[in-house]
């Protein structure tokens, strides 16, 4: 009896050290492959670069970044799967974008295909206008919007979006109704609203810190206040439950193991935890989130619900 009993305690420990072992196993073997699913100079890009050196500082090894643009992500999401699952290659994901696209129409991937193991930070919608805007606060906005259906136009990013949503979900909430005019990207929004070709931007916080003096951002979507911009009031403040934005992570194949997904969202959470880092991205107008891979699963089922009844009760998928 004691003798089945010690070999029992012995294959346990044998387990043990097995799964110890297989963790410790998952390794880097070289540069890391980060590929960004859009062009070079978007957010996305921005944040993989201030990731870069920290990278290299912590882990020796140097993170390459590369671009794969088409379809708004989609190209590059579509083979994703069809990687080395080798730990050596990463691409960015963003929200909602591998969760509205999905849900449109066949685009070579579903939401539950990607193997996204940290979500890092996320861009706060933000209503901005040009810095001699007659609109002084979000309620000049919301005010000549009811005198005047339609003709509140806003520039955006794409859509169905993180801006476009915001639009169609800020309308119902304040009662107005605002034209959404999309751009191919936040760089062309902007470049819309400085050029006077629309009257507001459906934009992010990042473009407030870009463009400083030339902007006025009249509210954030964030829980609180950013410590960028202490005197813009958050949506809530001013009665609008919105809290959110674009929000990038980063994915594995899905035939990954899981010692090599545990890996690198234990990187990545290393990284944004660093102090400087922190304070780098918030300087340049980026919120900071801490989701890791065994939080993923909820996080993704709770923005999925919300993204999936704002599109679909905009008529932007069936």
């Amino acid at each position: 009896m004691l003798k089945r009993t010690f070999l029992k305690m012995t294959a346990a420990l044998a387990v043990t050290a097995s799964l110890a072992t297989g963790a410790s196993a998952a390794e880097l073997n070289g540069p890391v492959n980060y590929i960004i699913p859009f062009g070079p100079g978007g957010e996305s890009d921005i944040s993989a670069r201030f990731q870069q050196p920290f990278f290299k500082d912590k882990f020796g090894q140097d993170m390459v970044i590369s671009y794969q643009p088409g379809g708004g992500g989609a190209v590059a999401w579509a083979t994703l799967n069809g990687l080395a699952d080798s730990g050596q290659t990463i691409m960015g994901v963003n929200l909602p974008h591998i969760i509205v696209k999905p849900a449109q129409k066949d685009v070579g991937f579903t939401t539950e295909d990607l193997n996204v193991f940290h979500m890092f930070h996320f861009t706060p919608d933000a209503i901005i206008v040009r810095a001699d805007s007659p609109y002084q606060t979000l309620e000049d906005l919301i005010e000549d919007a009811k005198a005047n259906p339609a003709q509140v136009t806003m520039s955006g990013s794409g859509k169905a979006t993180a801006n476009h949503l915001a639009h169609i979900k800020f309308d119902k909430m304040a009662e107005i109704q605002t034209t959404y005019v999309p751009f191919k990207g936040t760089g062309a929004a902007v470049t819309a609203l400085l050029g006077n070709q629309v009257k507001a931007e459906w934009g992010y916080s990042t473009v407030a810190a870009t463009q400083g003096e030339e902007v006025r951002m009249l509210a954030v979507a964030m829980e609180e206040r950013h410590p960028l911009f202490p005197d813009v009031p958050t949506f809530k403040e001013l009665g609008y439950d919105m809290v959110g934005g674009a929000y990038r992570g980063i994915a594995l194949p899905n035939s990954a193991s899981d010692e090599v997904t545990q890996m690198w969202s234990d990187m990545i959470a290393e990284i944004n935890n660093d102090p400087e880092f922190r304070q780098q991205m918030l300087d340049n107008g980026f919120a900071m989130l801490d989701i890791e891979a065994d939080g993923m699963d909820d996080f993704m089922a709770a923005r999925s619900e919300e993204y999936l009844g704002d599109a679909r009760e905009a008529g932007l998928i069936e």
